[in-house]
């Protein structure tokens, strides 16, 4: 797992307002249109079950079976018109819904 340039930027101005914060979790859960959906949260803590994924000073935090699901993606940083947040490319997603939000494998 990787994260961009643009999103790298933001979460480190994020984790830098709240030092009680050690990273983002990334997660998969089931539901969404397509059975799977993304989740992503700053945390203060991580567990032994946890992978870190460590880019360039800034941490995400994948637990054990999240981690199959997302390997090969990134976390990026979509700036639009309309509003902008976080979003995950995930090249192991079969299909996905409009939103973005929700993916089959």
């Amino acid at each position: 797992m990787t994260i961009s340039e643009t999103a790298q930027k933001h979460l480190k101005i994020m984790l830098e307002s709240d030092p009680d914060m050690v990273g983002l979790r990334v997660y998969v859960k089931g539901g969404g249109c397509h059975g799977y959906s993304y989740g992503m949260s700053l945390e203060p803590t991580v567990t032994d079950d946890d992978t870190i994924v460590d880019c360039d000073g800034v941490k995400l935090i994948l637990d054990s079976q999240s981690a199959p699901m997302l390997v090969g993606s990134e976390v990026d940083y979509i700036d639009e018109l309309m509003g902008g947040g976080f979003a995950i490319k995930n090249p192991g997603a079969k299909s996905t819904c409009g939103c973005g939000e929700s993916f089959s494998l």
